[in-house]
């Protein structure tokens, strides 16, 4: 058990649920908050990125570039796996996904929003595919530089906009800018990532941002991604109603100072592999970010939208 465990890479979960925990929020804040979707929609993104990780276990270790990584240590590749294993706990994952999004979706649309659920069904199979391709196939598009996108789509606009479409059947445009808040924290991790891996990556011919920016240019990128996301939730805050020119919309924005100061310790590492231990940092700083936006807006109801 502890192998597969291992292989779920408990530490990419909180940031899976981020996006979700913050439309959660929004919900509350517009008084459409409910428990049931807030909590299936939480493990549907478990599911989900427990299934990528065991696609990108699987993918990188078909193509070789996990023989030299830095880092976790991959199940397939360090022979703690098979990989016929791993395809069978893809397959199981791919299931427990499939379910729990259809109790999600039934709960949030059925019977009154069918047409919505049409939509969603579509979505949520582009969410399972997205995890499965990113690494496998013959043209995996994490191979392609296009991770960054797909991450920002799937783990900001889809997560923070399809989450909180759940709770109100509408579209907010405002709400755009909170889930590229999270899409933005999300990349960063991702481009984090990517620095640490950049001289593997160049050797087996994979393409991601990092390895085509250089490490150098690869750290101004990063410090964009993780000033953007305070930048775009200031703003959101400032332009709802009741949160004007209140100091408690702005809580958030505490956590400025723990993102510069990883920001300048990220800029100073010349050895790419020193940057591994900054991963679990950001993806909670991540984490905290759409947690202290939460309570930004609905205040002390904060705790009681996580227990309820």
């Amino acid at each position: 058990m502890k192998k597969w465990i291992a292989a779920a890479r408990l530490r990419t979960l909180p940031l899976s649920m981020s996006g979700l925990l913050l439309a959660g929020f929004i919900a509350k804040y517009n008084g459409i908050y409910q428990g049931d979707i807030f909590a299936l929609s939480l493990l549907t993104t478990l599911a989900f990125q427990i299934l990528s990780n065991y696609a990108n276990d699987y993918g990188d270790a078909m193509k070789g570039t996990d023989k030299h990584r830095v880092g976790e240590q991959r199940a397939v590749a360090s022979g703690l796996i098979s990989a016929k294993q791993m395809k069978t706990a893809i397959g199981v994952m791919i299931v427990v996904s499939l379910i729990s999004m259809c109790a999600l979706l039934y709960v949030a649309f059925v019977p009154d929003h069918i047409d919505a659920l049409v939509i969603f069904i579509a979505l949520g199979v582009a969410c399972i595919l997205a995890a499965l391709f990113y690494t496998m196939g013959k043209k995996p598009y994490g191979y392609m530089g296009l991770g960054d996108v797909f991450v920002f789509i799937f783990f900001g606009l889809v997560a923070v906009l399809g989450g909180e479409f759940l709770y109100s059947k509408t579209f907010n445009w405002m709400n755009v800018l909170p889930a590229a808040s999270m899409g933005f924290w999300s990349v960063a991790v991702l481009n984090l990532n990517n620095m640490r891996d950049i001289e593997n990556d160049v050797r087996n011919h994979k393409i991601t941002i990092a390895s085509k920016l250089g490490l150098q240019n690869s750290k101004y990128y990063q410090m964009a991604l993780m000033t953007l996301p305070f930048l775009l939730s200031a703003f959101y805050v400032s332009l709802l109603p009741g949160k004007q020119g209140k100091l408690s919309g702005f809580v958030f924005l505490i956590l400025i100072f723990l993102a510069n100061s990883l920001r300048r310790q990220i800029f100073t590492v010349n050895d790419p592999k020193e940057l591994d231990k900054y991963l679990k940092p950001v993806s909670l700083l991540a984490l905290f970010f759409a947690l202290l936006l939460g309570y930004s807006l609905i205040g002390f109801d904060f705790i009681d939208t996580l227990i309820r």
